[in-house]
């Protein structure tokens, strides 16, 4: 019998391709969402805030994908927003750790989402999964939310954390963002354009997820990164594949500032997070460079 895999915040980029990867690779998947969306696969619903999950969800599960959580540069940084930025990743892990002490389950592995904002920023730092973790919001966040996550431990359960990077992907997030500009003669890097991005194409993102299914060694933390590249270099290695010129002059920090108020932080300020623990399980990256990952990616749309 095929191992089945419930997924949940599938609706996203993540979740989307992992979906597809993961049937055309002989899973059985389910989703586990907000909404009873008729999809290819069987949904089943929760409700976070009222602390409500469909126990069915979980019956003859073999691994949880936890993806779920309110995007972090969807809406501007208020007080509001922050709360509900850490609470659709601590409510839903607990609600899922509840289930999971009621329900009568199969559950052996369960793999979560984290995020590299877990180290903070920093300039010439190269960060590993046993850094510690940063000071700012989104370092605050990430740790609440692996808090949570490491109680899945305490029930026998094989649990595996990825740090994820700046996935790339032809279907939106920030490469979409990223590229906009660019198409149309108007791209130019950020603030001083040294900081660094720690990326990771979607495609091996989504092996690293499976990976994390399959292989039984695989315990803890891994960062999900490929490689890390200044936003200069991103914006003109952009440029390069799409065969546009650039021209602009840097896009100063203070406009970006006065635009997204705290949450400039993410394209201002950044960090260089090493692939090296992943790499000695013996994945293998099908794109370990810029170049090639964006060529991949733009030949797609």
């Amino acid at each position: 019998m095929p191992q089945k895999i419930l997924i949940t915040g599938a609706s996203g980029l993540i979740g989307t391709r992992l979906t597809e990867l993961l049937l055309a690779g002989g899973y059985s998947v389910v989703h586990l969402g907000r909404v009873k969306k008729m999809t290819h696969v069987q949904p089943f619903v929760w409700d976070v805030e009222k602390n409500e999950i469909d126990l069915e969800a979980i019956g003859e599960t073999d691994a949880i994908i936890h993806l779920a959580g309110a995007g972090i540069a969807d809406e501007r940084w208020t007080a509001s927003r922050k709360k509900e930025i850490v609470e659709s990743r601590t409510r839903s892990t607990g609600l899922l750790l509840d289930a999971l002490k009621k329900e009568k389950h199969s559950v052996k592995s369960f793999i979560s989402a984290s995020a590299i904002g877990y180290y903070g920023f920093g300039e010439d730092e190269v960060f590993v999964e046993e850094s510690n973790s940063g000071s700012d919001f989104l370092a605050q966040v990430t740790k609440q939310w692996e808090g949570e996550v490491n109680k899945v431990s305490s029930l026998g359960i094989r649990l595996v954390k990825l740090r994820i990077g700046v996935v790339l992907s032809s279907q939106g997030g920030a490469l979409e963002k990223m590229t906009k500009p660019v198409r149309f003669g108007l791209g130019s890097p950020l603030g001083s354009g040294k900081q660094y991005l720690s990326w990771i194409h979607i495609d091996d993102l989504c092996a690293l997820f499976i990976k994390a299914i399959e292989d039984e060694k695989v315990v803890g933390t891994y960062n999900a990164v490929a490689d890390w590249t200044t936003n200069a270099e991103m914006t003109k290695t952009i440029a390069s594949v799409l065969k546009r010129p650039l021209w602009l002059p840097n896009v100063p920090s203070f406009i970006l500032k006065v635009i997204l108020g705290e949450m400039a932080d993410i394209v201002l300020k950044g960090s260089k997070v090493s692939s090296q623990k992943i790499l000695r399980t013996g994945f293998q990256f099908k794109y370990p460079a810029l170049m090639e990952a964006l060529e991949n990616l733009f030949n797609k749309l």
